[in-house]
């Protein structure tokens, strides 16, 4: 029996450490919302700073940065902010091209035991804030740079995930070549929007009409990204004597990551891809998702493993609203969908997702299930044989946790507006409307000195 026990304790702690490796935390999350709905972005900012080396470890590091670099911006830290968020920029460009060296040989490990290299749609917006932050620091030049680094980001957003599948497609592990969706986002609407307000500030007309034109172009050809109406920018250009108060609120969270359970069923040389599903005597049924030619695998074989998605956040803001001196000025308008690009932009790697899961899954699933018919040949005793084939269970599905790993501080959508007001002190402010009409948060920027030249930009959020 202290064999037995011995047995027993030992798979116990593998079975913890494989958790501990390979489970996501959210635990630095935890009634964070609530502060941001007060707007005590110092208090989420001390919660998130006091998370650091726990749930953010070492591999969570770059997590960290873009986590405390968008909180110190919606803190008005605008230098620290782009300090962080510089530093995590550098580290996804740093852990990509580490993941596109190592390629093939990490095929089989889980996402969650490498470092956090941060979703598409979080290193593009990272760029948004960055330049937003430099606004406020006066610094034109170095929001310019940022906006093109947008630009340049989208141009090879695509062509970065084919070299990770051409990496992959060289593991001798692999029975299906690994390939990526197309990338449907390609144009900002909000990045030109900043760079058109930029140039009209400098009197570079020209290029600001560059900008405008390429706003238009964001509706024409990225219609399932801008599916919304357009707001109305010509005026934007017309000369005035007035001045212009521009106004752009963040409102809503950009989507959560959450896990699917699925299950794979093994025929003679294919794996059939399924989920359960509830008949109406409440069993659970077996619905086929995918079948794939897999060469070399025998009938008989069930595995379950977990694929991460991205789920919208439901917002309550129905509309926004500004006052200037205490009266109406209208309602903001959209200008970008940010929740919507995040999920665009996360098809994009998919496909990469999903079939290096399977191939891990099938791989480690029959090495387990041999290892268990070996356990069985040298443990005599069925209770303990039963108990270590459990453990053994027990450790390939904790090691199959999906990667739910993301930011929490970015915004789902982005509106603005632009009211021209004689030249001098204006009172500002928005109130935030539920989708019932009741009055969710008001929003007093105070007293601002109005200027005919220069950019009067003026940032407020709401993020719930």
């Amino acid at each position: 029996m202290n064999r037995f026990f011995q047995t027993i304790l030992t798979l116990l702690l593998l079975f913890s450490m494989s958790c501990a490796n390979t489970r996501s935390s959210k635990d630095q999350f935890l009634g964070i919302q609530k502060k941001l709905i007060a707007h005590d972005y110092q208090g989420a900012l001390n919660q998130i700073e006091a998370s650091k080396g726990k749930s953010y470890k070492q591999k969570e590091q770059a997590l960290y940065y873009l986590d405390a670099g968008m909180l110190h911006h919606y803190n008005g830290n605008f230098q620290k902010s782009n300090a962080l968020l510089s530093k995590a920029e550098d580290a996804f460009d740093e852990l990509f091209t580490k993941s596109v060296s190592r390629g093939a040989a990490s095929m089989l490990l889980n996402d969650n035991v490498l470092e956090y290299s941060g979703e598409d749609y979080e290193d593009i917006y990272l760029n948004i804030f960055k330049a937003l932050n430099y606004i406020e620091l006066d610094q034109f030049d170095e929001a310019f740079v940022e906006i093109r680094r947008i630009d340049e980001k989208l141009s090879m957003l695509e062509q970065k995930h084919k070299k990770m599948a051409k990496e992959y497609n060289k593991s001798g592990d692999k029975k299906k070549d690994f390939e990526v969706s197309e990338n449907k986002f390609h144009n900002s609407a909000l990045g030109r929007y900043l760079s058109m307000l930029l140039y009209r500030a400098e009197d570079k007309w020209d290029d600001a009409r560059i900008d405008l034109e390429k706003i238009n172009e964001a509706w024409r050809l990225q219609s399932q990204i801008y599916s919304f109406p357009k707001p109305q920018l010509n005026n934007y250009l017309n000369n005035s004597d007035k001045a212009r108060i521009n106004l752009i609120s963040f409102t809503g969270r950009a989507p959560d990551k959450k896990a699917n359970t699925l299950y794979i069923h093994t025929e003679k040389d294919l794996i059939i891809i399924g989920t359960t599903k509830e008949n109406p005597r409440g069993n659970q049924n077996l619905q086929t998702l995918d079948v794939i030619s897999w060469q070399g695998v025998q009938k008989g074989y069930h595995f379950k493993f977990q694929l991460p998605f991205l789920k919208p956040v439901d917002s309550n803001v129905g509309r926004v609203e500004v006052l200037i001196d205490g009266v109406s000025a209208g309602d903001l308008k959209m200008i970008e969908d940010i929740e919507k690009v995040a999920l665009e932009t996360f098809k994009i790697k998919e496909p990469i997702i999903y079939l290096k899961t399977i191939t891990r899954t099938v791989i480690k699933g029959l090495f387990a299930t041999k290892r268990k018919q070996e356990l069985e040949k040298k443990i005599d005793n069925p209770l303990l044989g039963f108990a270590a084939r459990l453990a053994t269970d027990a450790i390939v599905d904790a090691t199959e946790n999906a990667d739910l790993r993301i930011s929490r501080f970015f915004p789902a959508k982005t509106l603005i507006t632009e009211i021209e007001v004689t030249p001098g002190k204006h009172n500002i402010k928005l109130k935030y409307y539920s989708k019932n009409g009741s009055v969710l948060f008001v929003h007093s920027l105070g007293e601002k000195n109005i200027s005919v030249t220069g950019l009067n930009l003026f940032e407020s959020f709401y993020l719930n």
